[in-house]
Protein backbone atom coordinates (compact mmCIF):
# COMPACT_ATOMS: atom_id res chain seq x y z
CA UNK A 1 0.00 0.00 0.00
CA UNK A 2 1.29 3.40 -0.75
CA UNK A 3 2.15 5.88 2.55
CA UNK A 4 -1.08 7.36 2.14
CA UNK A 5 -4.71 5.70 2.87
CA UNK A 6 -7.47 8.05 1.13
CA UNK A 7 -10.73 8.08 1.46
CA UNK A 8 -11.95 9.20 -1.41
CA UNK A 9 -10.17 7.44 -3.42
CA UNK A 10 -11.05 4.41 -2.33
CA UNK A 11 -14.88 4.18 -1.45
CA UNK A 12 -16.90 4.08 -4.29
CA UNK A 13 -18.19 7.42 -5.96
CA UNK A 14 -21.89 7.08 -4.85
CA UNK A 15 -21.16 6.54 -1.06
CA UNK A 16 -18.79 9.27 -1.40
CA UNK A 17 -21.05 11.47 -2.84
CA UNK A 18 -23.49 11.16 0.11
CA UNK A 19 -20.75 12.41 2.64
CA UNK A 20 -18.82 14.68 0.20
CA UNK A 21 -19.79 17.60 2.66
CA UNK A 22 -17.66 16.10 5.32
CA UNK A 23 -14.94 14.64 3.33
CA UNK A 24 -14.59 18.25 1.26
CA UNK A 25 -13.93 19.82 4.56
CA UNK A 26 -11.15 17.73 5.78
CA UNK A 27 -13.35 15.86 8.56
CA UNK A 28 -11.90 12.37 8.01
CA UNK A 29 -8.33 13.58 8.20
CA UNK A 30 -7.20 12.09 11.23
CA UNK A 31 -8.62 8.82 10.33
CA UNK A 32 -6.85 9.04 7.09
CA UNK A 33 -3.54 9.63 8.97
CA UNK A 34 -4.11 6.71 11.98
CA UNK A 35 -4.64 4.12 8.85
CA UNK A 36 -2.16 5.41 7.03
CA UNK A 37 0.60 5.10 9.43
CA UNK A 38 -0.65 1.75 10.77
CA UNK A 39 -0.16 0.15 7.45
CA UNK A 40 2.76 1.48 7.28
CA UNK A 41 3.73 0.30 10.68
CA UNK A 42 2.45 -3.02 10.20
CA UNK A 43 1.60 -3.99 6.74
CA UNK A 44 -0.01 -7.21 6.32
CA UNK A 45 -0.86 -7.49 10.30
CA UNK A 46 -3.64 -4.78 9.52
CA UNK A 47 -6.79 -6.32 8.30
CA UNK A 48 -8.48 -6.70 5.32
CA UNK A 49 -6.07 -5.74 2.34
CA UNK A 50 -6.86 -1.46 1.48
CA UNK A 51 -9.29 -3.05 -1.57
CA UNK A 52 -11.60 -4.69 0.59
CA UNK A 53 -12.02 -1.74 3.63
CA UNK A 54 -15.05 -0.43 1.74
CA UNK A 55 -16.11 -3.60 -0.05
CA UNK A 56 -19.43 -3.39 2.20
CA UNK A 57 -20.29 -0.37 0.40
CA UNK A 58 -19.13 -1.61 -2.72
CA UNK A 59 -21.12 -4.74 -3.04
CA UNK A 60 -23.98 -3.00 -1.65
CA UNK A 61 -24.46 0.85 -3.51
CA UNK A 62 -26.56 2.75 -2.22
CA UNK A 63 -29.86 2.38 -4.15
CA UNK A 64 -30.02 -1.20 -4.28
CA UNK A 65 -29.59 -1.26 0.01
CA UNK A 66 -32.78 -2.45 1.37
CA UNK A 67 -31.53 -3.86 5.27
CA UNK A 68 -28.90 -2.50 7.03
CA UNK A 69 -27.27 -4.99 9.51
CA UNK A 70 -24.31 -3.90 11.57
CA UNK A 71 -20.96 -5.26 12.76
CA UNK A 72 -18.25 -4.04 15.52
CA UNK A 73 -15.50 -4.31 13.31
CA UNK A 74 -13.62 -7.12 11.17
CA UNK A 75 -12.36 -10.21 12.46
CA UNK A 76 -8.93 -10.12 13.86
CA UNK A 77 -8.36 -13.75 13.26
CA UNK A 78 -5.82 -14.09 9.93
CA UNK A 79 -7.53 -15.50 7.02
CA UNK A 80 -11.36 -14.28 8.31
CA UNK A 81 -11.59 -10.71 7.78
CA UNK A 82 -13.18 -10.36 3.61
CA UNK A 83 -14.78 -6.33 4.05
CA UNK A 84 -18.06 -7.27 5.16
CA UNK A 85 -19.61 -7.83 8.51
CA UNK A 86 -19.79 -10.93 9.64
CA UNK A 87 -18.68 -12.71 6.03
CA UNK A 88 -15.90 -14.65 5.78
CA UNK A 89 -14.02 -16.77 2.97
CA UNK A 90 -16.15 -19.12 1.26
CA UNK A 91 -13.62 -22.13 1.68
CA UNK A 92 -13.98 -22.02 5.20
CA UNK A 93 -16.58 -24.75 6.14
CA UNK A 94 -19.16 -24.76 9.31
CA UNK A 95 -17.38 -27.64 10.63
CA UNK A 96 -14.22 -26.13 10.77
CA UNK A 97 -12.53 -24.55 14.06
CA UNK A 98 -11.84 -21.38 12.67
CA UNK A 99 -16.00 -20.85 11.13
CA UNK A 100 -16.76 -18.18 13.85
CA UNK A 101 -19.52 -18.85 16.31
CA UNK A 102 -21.37 -15.85 15.14
CA UNK A 103 -21.81 -17.51 11.58
CA UNK A 104 -22.61 -20.88 13.50
CA UNK A 105 -25.53 -19.12 15.82
CA UNK A 106 -26.57 -17.08 12.42
CA UNK A 107 -27.14 -20.16 10.49
CA UNK A 108 -29.34 -21.93 12.97
CA UNK A 109 -31.35 -18.60 13.37
CA UNK A 110 -32.23 -19.04 9.62
CA UNK A 111 -32.73 -22.55 9.90
CA UNK A 112 -35.26 -21.75 12.77
CA UNK A 113 -37.03 -19.35 11.18
CA UNK A 114 -37.85 -21.89 7.87
CA UNK A 115 -35.07 -21.81 5.72
CA UNK A 116 -31.85 -24.10 4.73
CA UNK A 117 -28.63 -23.44 6.78
CA UNK A 118 -24.92 -21.28 6.23
CA UNK A 119 -23.81 -24.16 3.82
CA UNK A 120 -20.64 -21.29 4.13
CA UNK A 121 -19.11 -18.18 6.00
CA UNK A 122 -19.31 -16.26 2.61
CA UNK A 123 -22.37 -13.35 3.02
CA UNK A 124 -21.59 -11.30 -0.30
CA UNK A 125 -24.82 -13.44 -1.98
CA UNK A 126 -26.45 -11.15 0.27
CA UNK A 127 -24.83 -7.81 0.15
CA UNK A 128 -25.63 -8.18 -3.69
CA UNK A 129 -29.58 -8.75 -2.60
CA UNK A 130 -29.52 -5.49 -1.21
CA UNK A 131 -28.03 -6.58 2.10
CA UNK A 132 -25.66 -3.49 3.74
CA UNK A 133 -23.07 -5.78 5.81
CA UNK A 134 -21.33 -2.69 7.44
CA UNK A 135 -18.52 -2.76 10.44
CA UNK A 136 -18.60 0.03 12.90
CA UNK A 137 -14.53 0.21 12.56
CA UNK A 138 -13.75 -1.05 8.82
CA UNK A 139 -10.23 -1.78 10.32
CA UNK A 140 -8.51 -4.13 12.53
CA UNK A 141 -4.90 -5.49 14.11
CA UNK A 142 -4.59 -8.55 13.70
CA UNK A 143 -4.88 -10.86 17.12
CA UNK A 144 -5.96 -7.28 18.73
CA UNK A 145 -9.83 -7.10 18.32
CA UNK A 146 -10.72 -3.57 18.81
CA UNK A 147 -7.49 -2.20 17.87
CA UNK A 148 -8.50 0.39 15.37
CA UNK A 149 -11.71 1.07 17.25
CA UNK A 150 -10.71 4.93 18.06
CA UNK A 151 -9.02 5.54 15.12
CA UNK A 152 -12.11 7.48 13.69
CA UNK A 153 -14.23 5.08 12.05
CA UNK A 154 -16.87 5.34 13.78
CA UNK A 155 -17.60 9.33 12.97
CA UNK A 156 -17.20 8.33 9.46
CA UNK A 157 -19.66 4.84 9.43
CA UNK A 158 -21.81 6.97 11.81
CA UNK A 159 -21.83 9.84 8.89
CA UNK A 160 -22.54 7.30 6.46
CA UNK A 161 -25.56 5.36 8.11
CA UNK A 162 -27.23 8.83 9.04
CA UNK A 163 -26.83 10.22 5.80
CA UNK A 164 -27.67 6.78 4.68
CA UNK A 165 -31.07 6.90 6.62
CA UNK A 166 -31.81 10.51 5.30
CA UNK A 167 -32.24 9.42 1.97
CA UNK A 168 -33.56 5.97 2.93
CA UNK A 169 -36.21 6.15 5.29
CA UNK A 170 -37.79 2.98 4.93
CA UNK A 171 -34.67 0.79 5.51
CA UNK A 172 -34.77 -2.42 7.78
CA UNK A 173 -32.74 -2.83 10.29
CA UNK A 174 -30.59 -5.37 12.61
CA UNK A 175 -29.12 -4.32 15.33
CA UNK A 176 -27.74 -7.15 17.19
CA UNK A 177 -25.82 -6.66 20.26
CA UNK A 178 -25.30 -3.62 22.26
CA UNK A 179 -22.93 -1.93 20.23
CA UNK A 180 -25.37 -1.88 17.31
CA UNK A 181 -27.98 -0.76 19.08
CA UNK A 182 -26.40 2.59 20.13
CA UNK A 183 -27.33 3.49 16.34
CA UNK A 184 -31.26 3.54 16.76
CA UNK A 185 -30.13 6.96 18.31
CA UNK A 186 -28.81 8.16 14.84
CA UNK A 187 -30.99 6.08 12.83
CA UNK A 188 -33.95 7.96 14.72
CA UNK A 189 -32.61 11.49 14.25
CA UNK A 190 -32.45 10.80 10.53
CA UNK A 191 -36.30 9.93 11.16
CA UNK A 192 -37.10 12.84 12.87
CA UNK A 193 -35.37 15.22 10.53
CA UNK A 194 -37.48 13.36 7.79
CA UNK A 195 -40.63 14.31 9.31
CA UNK A 196 -40.64 11.30 11.99
CA UNK A 197 -41.15 8.88 9.34
CA UNK A 198 -41.59 5.24 11.31
CA UNK A 199 -38.51 3.24 11.17
CA UNK A 200 -38.79 -0.26 10.49
CA UNK A 201 -35.71 -1.70 13.41
CA UNK A 202 -35.44 -5.14 14.95
CA UNK A 203 -33.27 -6.08 18.23
CA UNK A 204 -31.24 -8.63 19.59
CA UNK A 205 -28.46 -9.93 21.29
CA UNK A 206 -25.36 -9.86 19.25
CA UNK A 207 -25.26 -13.35 17.88
CA UNK A 208 -21.46 -14.30 18.87
CA UNK A 209 -20.87 -17.14 21.64
CA UNK A 210 -22.81 -17.44 24.36
CA UNK A 211 -24.19 -13.85 24.55
CA UNK A 212 -26.68 -15.06 21.78
CA UNK A 213 -28.77 -16.24 24.23
CA UNK A 214 -28.36 -13.62 27.51
CA UNK A 215 -30.55 -10.64 26.66
CA UNK A 216 -34.44 -9.69 27.27
CA UNK A 217 -33.99 -9.94 23.13
CA UNK A 218 -32.09 -13.35 22.62
CA UNK A 219 -30.42 -13.84 19.38
CA UNK A 220 -31.09 -17.50 20.09
CA UNK A 221 -33.88 -19.10 22.65
CA UNK A 222 -32.25 -21.64 25.55
CA UNK A 223 -31.61 -25.05 23.75
CA UNK A 224 -31.97 -23.55 20.57
CA UNK A 225 -35.50 -23.78 20.46
CA UNK A 226 -36.35 -20.65 18.67
CA UNK A 227 -35.11 -17.56 16.97
CA UNK A 228 -35.38 -13.83 17.33
CA UNK A 229 -37.50 -14.62 13.89
CA UNK A 230 -35.18 -11.87 12.06
CA UNK A 231 -34.87 -13.13 9.06
CA UNK A 232 -38.07 -14.51 8.50
CA UNK A 233 -39.83 -11.04 9.60
CA UNK A 234 -37.31 -9.22 7.10
CA UNK A 235 -38.90 -11.17 4.29
CA UNK A 236 -42.36 -10.62 5.35
CA UNK A 237 -41.76 -7.18 5.47
CA UNK A 238 -40.12 -6.67 1.95
CA UNK A 239 -43.01 -8.92 0.13
CA UNK A 240 -45.16 -6.82 2.20
CA UNK A 241 -44.17 -3.84 -0.06
CA UNK A 242 -43.96 -5.83 -3.16
CA UNK A 243 -40.57 -6.75 -3.08
CA UNK A 244 -38.16 -9.33 -3.64
CA UNK A 245 -37.59 -11.54 -0.50
CA UNK A 246 -33.68 -12.54 0.15
CA UNK A 247 -32.00 -15.82 -0.37
CA UNK A 248 -30.91 -15.77 3.26
CA UNK A 249 -29.34 -19.84 2.13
Amino acid sequence: MSSSFSIQSLMPPDWAALIEEELANGQFAKLEKNVSDAYAQFGELIQPAPDLIFRALRETPIDQVELVILGQDPYQTPGLAQGLAFSIPKEIKPGWKSFPSSLRNISKAIALDGYAGLTHGDLSGWARQGVLLLNATLTVQLELAGSHANFGWQELTDCLLYRLALKKPNLIWLLWGSHAQKKRELIELAAQTNGNIETHILNASHPSGLSVYRTKEPFLHPGDTGSCGHFKEVNRTLVARGQNPITWS
